[in-house]
């Protein structure tokens, strides 16, 4: 078969599935995801054998530490995707919601009702965990979900997906089987193709490097919903707890350096900035990361580190707009709260950006003009995820303006239609 015909098929059975979807109750739903659930911690063997065969294809190939890392299948990471199904359980069905109710003069009753999108597309890297959290959110909110993860992680994807698939066949004899589908070919041809196809895709959500999405945004028919990159920030105010913010900064740089809510940059007030940086500089050392730094930063962090474990080196102008999903981080001495604004409102992409201080002015400040999705005060930028947001596993994150913006969940998945209830009523 064709490639184009292989994937207008794929389409077309997502289309018909999403139709059957729609017609689920919310125990149905429920009792299906509670059965993934169980599945994939079943299948706990069977997965970790899938993601063996995609981690030591990765290696052979170079992918690098950091990624390696997304790609790999741990028993913690599976244990998540299994909660995550769960929580997505747990959580009230989006689907069917009267978002707005209003009586006309003339006695025309009018309904905002929550809909299921219907066909969405999702496009990421390495991560196999996101083939679980997507199609079990797309399930909960009523869309066929199609799936296309990186070459790197094909054996993982479809492992996760055909665990699903089954466990939903067991526990429900209608499950539309199309619901959840992975893109069955590396081929990058293929998504031109799929998000050409507007008659059966409704949505586009891809998950990854810049260059992944500006790909997508750019070769799509189909609406996108995206952020191009994190390059998000902590600044450390003059008043702030250092003991707390050097917590804070080790947290948002190196827990998960290849995630979008890592810090890229960490700036500091001119006025702490020779007490905190060498505390903070030798811990980052530690861990392996190297600082570019502003020609005031590197002069400190040189002066009073004189025996790097990491390369400590001059900063460009490229490198604070960069997003280095690695063991890298800027760093900037900056004059008070306003120039750490100015600085963000600059170079930041809009993701995730901390404050940390005592000073409530400061904060509040900061919190009212850093244009992002989310804005922290005291607190890490890792925290901007639908999961810790409460919104069970995550399908994405979005920086734009229109539409969703910051972690989605199942509310981001639903769009809604007009019901109107009248008694003969036309118009004159």
């Amino acid at each position: 078969m064709m490639l184009t015909e292989q994937i207008t098929q794929l389409s077309q059975q997502a289309r018909a599935a999403s139709r059957e979807l729609a017609k689920l109750s919310t125990r149905e739903k429920n009792d299906c995801l509670l059965a993934m659930a169980e599945a994939i911690e079943k299948d706990a063997p069977t997965l970790r054998e899938a993601n063996a065969l995609d981690a030591e294809a990765a290696a052979k190939s170079g992918l690098s530490a950091a990624m390696l890392d997304r790609l790999r299948l741990d028993a913690k990471r599976i244990g998540a995707m299994a909660r995550g199904l769960r929580e997505v359980a747990a959580l009230p069905d989006p689907v069917g919601k009267i978002l707005e109710e209003r009586a006309r003069p003339n006695g025309l009753k009018l309904q905002k009702i929550s809909t299921p999108i219907g066909v969405v597309v999702i496009i990421y890297e390495s991560r196999p965990n996101v083939t679980a959290d997507a199609a079990g959110l797309c399930f909960k909110s009523g869309n066929a979900t199609i799936l296309r993860g990186g070459r790197e992680a094909l054996h993982s994807n479809q492992a996760i997906a055909r665990t699903m698939i089954d466990a939903g066949k067991k526990t429900l004899p209608r499950f539309p089987e199309s619901a959840i589908q992975v893109v069955p070919v590396t081929d990058r041809e293929a998504i031109p193709i799929l998000l050409s196809l507007t008659q059966y895709v409704d949505l586009c959500m891809p998950r990854g490097g810049e260059g992944l999405i500006r790909a997508v945004a750019e070769c799509s028919k189909v609406p996108v919903i995206k952020h191009y990159k994190g390059v998000c920030h902590v600044f450390v105010d003059a008043d702030a707890d250092l003991a707390m913010a050097g917590e804070i900064a080790m947290n948002a740089k190196v827990q998960r350096p290849a995630v979008c809510n890592a810090m890229e940059t960490l700036l500091v007030d001119r006025n702490i900035a020779r007490s905190f940086l060498p505390a903070i500089g030798q811990r980052l050392g530690e861990k392996h990361v190297e600082l570019r730094a502003d020609p005031e930063a590197e002069a400190i962090l040189k002066s009073e580190i004189p025996n790097p474990k990491s390369p400590i080196r001059r900063a460009s102008e490229q490198d604070f707009y960069t997003e280095y999903n690695d063991y890298i981080l800027n760093v900037r001495v900056v004059d008070g709260v306003q120039a750490a604004i100015d600085h963000i409102n600059r170079y930041g992409s809009a993701h995730s950006d901390s404050i940390v201080t005592k000073n409530e002015a400061h904060a509040r400040q900061f919190l009212a003009e850093v244009d992002s999705a989310a804005v922290y005060w005291n607190a890490s930028t890792r925290f901007t995820d639908g999961g810790e947001f409460g919104m069970g596993a995550e399908i994405g994150i979005s920086t734009d303006k229109i539409g969703a913006r910051g972690p989605m969940g199942l509310e981001e998945l639903t769009s809604y239609k007009w019901i109107g209830i009248g008694s003969g009523q036309v118009r004159t």
